[in-house]
């Protein structure tokens, strides 16, 4: 498939070829900067980032736009955009916002597997691989993959809770997340309380889980804010 001069695949209608490669260089975009290849602060260039990434400035373009949209990305002052360096309160804003949102996604996913009783949703498994995939991470020493799957944990259970609305609205508050975690230390007690969250949910137990959940999100922000501030929280 070869590309127009615009950037357009050919014989692929002009709107549709940007919207999908805008969402490439989303996506790329979006991975530097959790994965702090564009650290925070790091002001970025839209011409050599369209260079760096090989595509045409317009979807690139749209891209920095939907980050800054996101909070990943924030304007400055005068022009161009810049990774959004996280102050204090941004990430206590933060946390206020996912705590009663993962909590709920936790009961609601326990309700869904007592209602599959005596079934199996699939969702468990893909639960279970990704504590596990964490765990190898941890073992490994790999920070970023560890970070990606304690992230995919979480939007699993999202996904198993089976609710349309909370699924969007956690869409929107999940690559903030991914940042934040990847800049802290994940300490062993709170990968055994994903664990624990993970049995809960298994058993079925809803108001266990919400609970468990509740105190891992809170575990999550005190260690984010000391790992990030020096806050003894």
């Amino acid at each position: 498939m070869t590309a127009s001069s615009g950037g357009t695949p050919a014989g692929q209608p002009a709107g549709q070829g940007r919207t999908s490669l805008s969402a490439q260089a989303r996506e790329a975009l979006r991975q530097r900067i959790v994965d702090r290849r564009y650290p925070m602060g790091a002001r970025l260039v839209e011409r050599e980032v369209a260079q760096e990434l090989e595509m045409s400035r317009v979807p690139v373009r749209e891209a920095l736009r939907a980050l800054v949209a996101e909070g990943l990305l924030e304007l400055l002052p005068h022009s161009g955009v810049r990774v959004r360096s996280l102050e204090r309160d941004d990430v206590t804003h933060l946390y206020e916002v996912w705590e009663p949102l993962a909590v709920q996604a936790s009961r609601l996913a326990a309700r869904a597997v007592a209602d599959a009783a005596p079934g199996r949703p699939p969702g468990l498994d893909a639960l279970l691989g990704w504590l596990e995939r964490a765990e190898r991470a941890a073992d490994d020493d790999e920070g970023t993959h560890e970070v990606a799957a304690h992230t995919a944990f979480h939007e699993e259970v999202v996904a198993l809770a089976g609710n349309p609305l909370l699924s969007r609205t956690m869409e929107q508050l999940g690559w903030q997340l991914q940042l934040v975690f990847g800049l802290r230390a994940e300490p062993a007690h709170m990968r055994a309380q994903h664990a624990d969250m993970y049995r809960r949910i298994a058993a079925g137990d809803a108001e266990s889980a919400a609970a468990c959940t509740l105190l891992h999100v809170r575990d999550s922000r005190a260690v984010a804010l000391k790992s990030l501030f020096g806050d003894e929280v």
